[in-house]
């Protein structure tokens, strides 16, 4: 697992500021991913504990959303560039670098996780495992909303996504693995993209058992 989480690190450290730029307007421009979270937030805030992990913040532009929908978060990223940049766009917000199979957050402490497009890079191996330790994080009944490059094809299809290469899943098969992992999604929205790569985007919102 390792050697695939340093080069998707080092690929990130070295795109921040681009990436950052593409994703500054909040999702103005993705009413659907928008709505999808603020739903996430509202059922969050319904559990009574609003603390809540954006698992692969990037520049923390979706960790803010969470703050702003009375959420208290907090981002995670495994790229120390992207934390840096966190820090400095959203200085009233807590940002701190971690893997995604090893959390620094006690067992049970979460009442939501949000995972947007952070497991995409993820051998299909090894994301039981990140699954796996989101459940561990969330207290009983906790959501889960999880976002992904989505597809027709049975299995997952690897392509070469423009920072380093990804993976889009099968809607029903990532919901068997979030079964696997003692979650049982109850929600799923499937779309067009917005880009050209012709995946759909995915997103599934899962409560743990």
């Amino acid at each position: 697992m390792a050697k695939h989480q340093d080069e998707t690190k080092t690929a990130y450290d070295g795109v921040v500021e681009l990436y950052a730029s593409m994703f500054a307007n909040g999702l103005e421009t993705q009413p659907f991913t928008r709505n999808m979270i603020g739903t996430f937030a509202e059922l969050v805030r319904g559990t009574g504990n609003t603390r809540v992990a954006d698992v692969g913040c990037g520049p923390g532009h979706l960790t803010a959303m969470l703050h702003d929908l009375e959420l208290d978060a907090f981002g995670l990223d495994l790229s120390p560039a992207m934390v840096d940049h966190a820090r400095r766009a959203h200085p009233a917000l807590k940002f701190d670098e971690a893997r995604m199979e090893e959390l620094p957050v006690e067992d049970g402490a979460l009442g939501g996780v949000l995972a947007h497009y952070s497991m995409i890079h993820t051998p299909p191996g090894e994301l039981p495992a990140l699954l796996a330790e989101q459940a561990r994080v969330l207290a009983p009944g906790g959501l889960l909303l999880v976002s992904f490059f989505g597809t027709d094809a049975p299995e997952p299809v690897r392509f070469d996504h423009k920072v380093t290469p990804a993976y889009s899943w099968p809607a029903d098969r990532f919901a068997e693995l979030l079964a696997g992992a003692g979650f049982a999604t109850f929600a799923r929205l499937l779309h067009d993209p917005a880009s050209e790569r012709g995946f759909l985007d995915a997103h599934l919102l899962a409560r743990l058992r």
